[in-house]
């Protein structure tokens, strides 16, 4: 086990309301979000939904390197874990939507994920009998854009991870941190592992979009933040990840190109291993981090 850098993945309690089947009428703006979330109405052909690719067992993330949408069709990256995303700047690996919900809309009109539109996703809950009346009753209006976007939003911003024995251990309260665990916290730290440098911060991310190396214009082609600013400073550049829950968000990187965390301490100890001519990467990554077996583990 990579017990020492992997100190993070003691942060797998979840801090938010527990999924489970509901019939009943959401009594609230926040209940019928999660109505939305987890109905596939919202795609074309009524078989894909929030969850669908946003898994709440695995921190509302996916088990697939690539989420395949309506008729089987596959996305073009891996499908991030949208839990503590209520106070984050940029929405997207590529930071393409300013807020939650704005955000709402992409995988809906995502010819690859729902393959539908807003317009049409409105009608169809206007003609839905029970979602008519539960929109009249929590909006006071029928369903529109802003309301719909409005109520999964509200739902996306409980998915908050807290008080997780790292929280407790950070707060000196009593917790029950293992001394591999905080090993694995200095070495996270350190000048050497150089972790901290990216994912910083109460959910381990600063919100920055960095190149790791995963970018050579052959097999890596995928152009990350430069496909939104046109900038060629953004070449390869993706938002860095929050690390929470991350013992159960595999696959990782943007591709879902690594299975375990294993794979992803060893690439950063030597990026170069793996990509032998990467496009921009970032300084931090040009030279081996020459991470011990110890240390990685």
């Amino acid at each position: 086990m990579y017990k020492y850098l992997v100190f993070v993945l003691i942060v797998v309690g979840f801090g938010f309301v527990s999924i489970s089947e509901n019939t009943d009428p959401p009594k609230s703006k926040l209940e019928l979000g999660k109505l939305l979330f987890f109905d596939p109405i919202l795609s074309l052909d009524s078989t894909i939904s929030c969850a669908s690719c946003h898994k709440p067992e695995y921190a509302f993330a996916d088990t697939f390197a690539i989420s395949p949408g309506i008729q089987g069709r596959l996305g073009r990256r891996n499908a991030p874990s949208v839990m503590n995303m209520a106070f984050r700047d940029l929405m997207f690996l590529d930071g393409r939507s300013s807020n939650l919900r704005d955000q709402v809309h992409f995988p809906i009109g995502d010819t690859l994920e729902m393959g539908f539109n807003i317009e049409r996703v409105i009608h169809r809950l206007k003609r839905h009998p029970d979602y008519s009346s539960y929109f009249e009753k929590l909006y006071g209006s029928v369903p529109s854009s802003e309301n719909i976007s409005d109520a999964i939003a509200i739902f996306e911003e409980s998915l908050e991870t807290s008080d997780t024995e790292f929280d407790r251990w950070m707060n000196d309260q009593k917790n029950n941190m293992t001394a591999s665990a905080i090993r694995g916290r200095e070495i996270f730290m350190s000048k050497k592992a150089k972790c901290f440098d990216c994912h910083f911060g109460p959910d381990f991310t600063g919100d920055e979009f960095k190149n790791i190396g995963l970018y050579d214009e052959m097999i890596y082609v995928d152009k990350g933040r430069y496909e939104i600013t046109k900038d060629s400073a953004d070449l390869g550049r993706f938002k860095v990840p929050g690390l929470r829950n991350v013992a159960i968000t595999r696959p990782y990187m943007h591709d879902g190109s690594f299975e375990t965390l294993k794979e992803v301490i060893e690439y950063y100890d030597n990026p170069s291993q793996f990509v032998k001519n990467p496009i921009n990467i970032d300084t931090l990554l040009l030279e081996p981090l020459h991470l011990t077996s110890e240390e990685k583990q």
